[in-house]
């Protein structure tokens, strides 16, 4: 591989790579390098068809698209239509069914009521009088000051004691601000009017991103092993570990990782619904996806289908990163190197690991929109 004269490298394919890599090749109409150190485009958030059962199978769990930004939807369709796919989520708990996030159906199967929206709050009120926390420390003084220790012990403690391998006495309480606590019927994960999934997958949709004249990408390539052929002069758009591109200078980061489990099941519907948690801590995995309901349009065997089991654990080196742990103590690591990001002008650092920072896949392309506005092309806000 030849980067001699090499103006524009890009670090990473997921989204917020291949966002910036389109819009140089195409708005600027410059010559741009992607080096991905896996064996396919897409990062995360990559999906290809199952050749056995014809089911879009999400390689690293289920990634439902969903934004309420307009500038990133409109961005985005460009590139690919979306199915009218709208994500639900059931929490499992000692062989029963809740419906999470938490919801007015979620209160009243779990105390036995039958409580209207209208009584819903006062019901809850005597619940959370017996422990609130007017300023939140961490996760679990948020979630018990929302919703009780009732519930937060049976749907939220153990789940996120698995998630994230830490007591939630330690995590930040911004951790729990992505799902919503409501006193209605409303089931919907997210609160974004925009949601669906790409036809294609997610797959097609980066390579729809990346196929430009101007774009070459080189797969099964690590950064760090042609890190000395880049010129000098160089725009690196790094979407990597920002602790590993300093060599773990201030130290190193803490990060989640996960493993999969993927079974093809001669059944043709094994839990009725994309994505069930499992919230008890002696359950060993997070949750069970089961990807051909996130596209029920696809034609498929209808006699088979395909489930993933997703296990958190411990990230050690020559894992994937996938979450960032922000703890104070993490955050004041990150810190320093983002003030040494700083004092490098010809790299730029993004997405969720180059900014250690749980980006959802339309922040990350909000993102790399701005970056690539303010930063790239010269065009200021």
């Amino acid at each position: 591989m030849d980067f001699s004269h090499l103006k524009y490298l890009v670090v990473g394919s997921g989204v917020f790579g291949a966002t910036i890599a389109e819009r140089i090749a195409k708005d600027l109409n410059e010559r741009v390098v992607v080096i991905e150190q896996r064996n396919h485009i897409g990062g995360n958030s990559f999906s290809s068809k199952d050749p056995q059962t014809g089911i879009e199978c999400h390689h690293y769990g289920s990634h439902i698209f969903h934004t309420s930004t307009e500038a990133v939807w409109r961005y985005i369709g460009y590139f690919c239509n979306f199915n009218h796919y709208q994500h639900r989520v059931l929490t499992w708990y000692q062989n029963k069914t809740y419906s999470m996030p938490v919801n007015l159906n979620t209160i009243n199967a779990f105390y036995q009521k039958n409580l209207t929206p209208a009584e819903v709050a006062d019901f809850l009120k005597e619940e959370l009088s017996k422990e609130y926390y007017q300023a939140p420390a961490n996760l679990e003084q948020k979630a018990i000051s929302q919703i009780g220790r009732s519930i937060y012990k049976a749907l939220i403690q153990g789940y996120t004691q698995k998630q994230w391998g830490k007591d939630p006495r330690t995590l930040p309480s911004e951790i729990i601000n992505r799902i919503p606590v409501r006193y209605n019927f409303d089931d919907k994960y997210f609160n974004d009017p925009r949601q669906g999934i790409p036809i294609g997958g997610f797959g097609q949709l980066i390579g729809t991103m990346l196929q430009h004249p101007n774009i070459k990408i080189h797969l099964n390539t690590d950064f760090f092993t042609i890190r000395e052929l880049i010129p000098a002069d160089c725009q690196i758009i790094y979407s990597g570990p920002i602790d590993r591109f300093f060599n773990y200078r201030f130290g190193r980061l803490e990060w989640r990782s996960l493993s999969f489990e993927k079974k093809m099941l001669d059944i043709p519907d094994f839990q009725g619904i994309a994505v069930m948690n499992y919230a008890e801590a002696g359950v060993p995995y997070t949750r069970i996806h089961e990807f051909k309901h996130l596209t029920p349009e696809q034609a498929v065997s209808p006699h088979q289908t395909l489930i993933c089991m997703e296990y958190p654990k411990n990230y050690t080196t020559g894992d994937e990163p996938y979450y960032p742990i922000n703890t104070t103590d993490n955050q004041k690591i990150y810190q320093q190197y983002a003030a040494a990001s700083r004092q490098l002008p010809h790299v730029i650092f993004g997405g969720r690991l180059g900014s250690y920072s749980y980006l959802d896949m339309d922040r990350a392309i909000e993102s790399a929109l701005m970056i690539y506005q303010t930063k790239i092309r010269g065009v200021q806000k």
